[in-house]
């Protein structure tokens, strides 16, 4: 008679270290929050994450309507040949060389940034990044058991790079590359000449990468030009660009990005990595190749779009008392501070027990773009991808929130 056994333990498998360390999103953990705040019917305005409201170019669908395939294959592992001969075109019109084997399609920046990641450190490796820096770098270090080594930059002087002994002082036998977001996000700058020289002296005479992403390069304000870390000579084998159709064509969704180099042992690792994942979105390649074909006509248009939506968020913030809003000259985001203590609790606030005319504000803690423990915690970090009558009136919902907030907090 085969006999049957009941066993009971109070005992989970247990998660690696690695994950249990990763921090939570500040871009999107307070998801649920405004989810719930929808089914309470109040309106919503999205400022917390870089999703552009302006449509994407119709030739992308175009392409992906009209390829007649019969099926949907993988591609090559480096992307379609097609696409990158596009890419290349596209960096051959800003006046750089960049050869078809010096790019490898990846899913998204996220995916470039991963790789090469995995192909230049070890464990317990670092990579030198000025913050506040966008949030996942920290999560991608930390997924490869390599650590950011923060160098802090400040809101009281716009947020420029700090000196270049302050960044020489993290360099140690474990740095493998400093990082940088050019034009930035989450703080808009735009990094000038001198900025750059340094960074590059400081990579050249200590062997290191120098890693810029460059996703946000179109985005450039007030006249000021954008200034890739491709056009330094003799640095080939340094420089590492990581770029996305994500933001430069409104197409996040197509999850296409690259990682670009003339280092040729370094793209063969990252080739490895793209092989391990089999190939990039079919479609979303198709997409991007027909977008990299736009004229230069497109990007004027969209870059005087975001500009006057900076002028307007700019104007909006300057007018609400205590708030502190630097000068934003590229990208689209502005790391703003705030008259609270804690900006994750009012952010959470805004969502869970105000409203204003029938509508909220949904905001990125600041606290969660910074390394160091305890910086940040009066910031926000703000997308300004609504339309400017949206915008103004986002603003004026926070204004009210702000006042609400300090009179339930004084």
């Amino acid at each position: 008679m085969p006999c049957s056994y009941t066993v009971s333990f109070n005992i989970m498998p247990k998660l690696s270290d690695r994950v249990t360390n990763l921090p939570a999103s500040p871009i999107r953990k307070l998801v649920p929050f405004a989810d719930a705040a929808e089914k309470r019917g109040l309106r919503v305005y999205y400022l917390n994450i870089g999703q552009p409201d302006i449509p994407t170019p119709p030739e992308f669908f175009a392409a992906v309507d009209n390829s007649e395939m019969a099926v949907l294959a993988y591609s090559h592992s480096a992307g379609n040949e097609s696409l990158r001969k596009q890419i290349s075109n596209y960096y051959g019109r800003l006046g750089y060389d960049i050869k078809t084997d010096q790019i490898i399609v990846t899913t998204g920046a996220s995916e470039a940034l991963n790789f090469i990641f995995a192909s230049i450190t070890n464990p317990l490796d670092e990579i030198i990044v000025p913050e506040p820096f966008y949030a996942n770098y920290n999560s991608f270090s930390l997924a490869k058991d390599a650590r950011v080594v923060p160098v802090t930059t400040h809101i009281e002087n716009n947020f420029a790079l700090p000196s270049l002994e302050a960044f020489r002082e993290k360099i140690n036998s474990r740095t493998r590359a400093i990082l940088i977001c050019n034009p930035g996000n989450p703080t808009g700058i735009l990094y000038d000449r001198k900025e750059l020289d340094g960074l590059r002296d400081l990579a050249k005479e200590h062997d290191l990468f120098l890693i810029a992403d460059e996703v946000y390069r179109e985005f450039a304000y007030d006249s000021s030009e954008h200034l890739s870390v491709l056009g330094y000579q003799g640095m080939d084998q340094n420089v590492v660009v990581v770029d996305s159709v994500s933001k430069r064509f409104s197409a996040c969704g197509a999850r296409i990005g690259c990682a670009i180099s003339r280092n040729e042992e370094l793209m063969n690792a990252v080739m490895k990595m793209a092989q391990a994942r089999l190939s990039p979105p079919t479609f979303g390649q198709m997409g991007a190749e027909a977008a990299y074909q736009l004229p230069e006509s497109y990007f004027t248009e969209v870059v005087k779009e975001y500009a006057g939506r900076r002028d307007a968020l700019k104007e909006a913030l300057d007018e609400i008392p205590g708030v502190v809003c630097p000068d934003i000259n590229g990208a689209f985001y502005a790391m703003v501070q705030l008259p609270v203590d804690s900006a994750d609790d009012f952010c959470r606030w805004m969502l869970d027990d105000f409203e204003h005319e029938g509508a909220t504000v949904m905001l990125a803690p600041g606290a969660g773009f910074y390394a160091t423990p305890g910086k940040g915690l009066n910031q926000v970090r703000i997308a300004y991808v609504l339309k400017e009558d949206e915008l103004r009136a986002a603003m004026k919902c926070l204004a009210a929130a702000l006042t609400a907030y300090q009179a339930r907090n004084p």
